[in-house]
């Protein structure tokens, strides 16, 4: 397979350019016309059913899981684990191989992440099973982390392996997919080491996958801040004054900072028209035997 682009941006950071891929991916998510309704599928199969209540800048979002969740990458051994191979390019090297995953044309960040701020894996942290309600927007938002499949036990087997690991400084990272709409990350690989690190007390090491803005999009922001910045300094330059130059040199620096960073804003995450819109959606609610609250 053609990967297209990769740029690098240190030993722990890169984007991929991913290009020429007909049609929504494997993982992807499905909206009803006005939003309110969400749908997560892989291939054919319906994996998270959401449903919007309440208006102005805080809703909750109701949720309802089902079983059948398959990761992107393929199962990690321990002795993979302790190879001290590069596991955010290793990652991106599945992803764009990885026949259930959800890239599509665009560009996409990876990045190892190992600060989240409080709450985000506990208080946030969705333990429930299959339910779950998230407060959207009220507050700042939500910021946790949604898992695509039930948790296991802290003394379940394979957990209890990773336990290990955790404790050697060898486990490997938790893959998150950061979802714009839910304003938190789902988990697309390593719910058990999760866990493992958690009941080790330990924040689990990440390697976020985030979309980010496309280059038509970060160029045309460039250019109306380059403008910008050009209106702003040509008054210093028309009437110098003492200081004048240690101004100009803060403004621009300020600037530049703003646009190296322009090319990697977190863009929304995509949603395809639901098939069949509010209907098909309360057919497929039904059928998971779950009743969720009315507009």
């Amino acid at each position: 397979m053609d990967r297209g682009h990769r740029e690098l941006l240190g030993r722990d950071r890169l984007v991929l350019d991913v290009r020429d891929r007909p049609g929504p991916p494997p993982l992807r998510f499905e909206a009803t016309d006005d939003a309110r309704r969400r749908l997560l599928r892989q291939g054919e199969r319906p994996l998270l059913l959401g449903a919007a209540t309440g208006d102005g800048c805080c809703r909750d979002l109701h949720l309802h899981r089902l079983a059948g969740y398959r990761s992107p990458l393929p199962p990690l051994r321990s002795a993979a684990m302790r190879s001290g191979v590069n596991q955010v390019h290793q990652y991106a090297r599945w992803l764009e191989d990885a026949p259930q995953g959800p890239l599509c044309d665009g560009r996409w960040e990876l990045s190892r992440r190992t600060v989240f701020a409080p709450g985000v894996w506990d208080v946030d942290l969705v333990r429930d099973w299959p339910g779950g309600c998230l407060e959207l927007w009220c507050g700042g938002g939500w910021h946790g982390v949604l898992p695509l499949r039930e948790l296991s036990t802290p003394d379940a087997p394979r957990v209890k392996a990773y336990r290990k690991h955790a404790r050697e400084g060898t486990l490997a990272p938790v893959l998150l997919w950061w979802v714009s709409f839910l304003d938190g990350w789902a988990i697309l690989d390593g719910h058990d080491r999760a866990v493992a690190a958690l009941t080790e007390g330990r924040t689990p090491e990440c390697v976020v996958l985030t979309r980010v803005v496309d280059e038509d999009t970060w160029r045309r922001q460039a250019a109306e801040l380059t403008e910008e910045c050009e209106s702003r300094t040509a008054p210093l330059d028309a009437r110098p004054h003492p200081g004048a130059a240690r101004h100009r040199a803060l403004m621009e620096e300020g600037f530049a900072h703003t646009l190296a960073e322009l090319p990697y804003e977190a863009s929304s995450t995509p949603s395809w028209p639901l098939p069949g819109g509010r209907a098909d959606w309360d057919h497929l609610a039904a059928a998971a035997v779950f009743q969720f609250p009315s507009d």
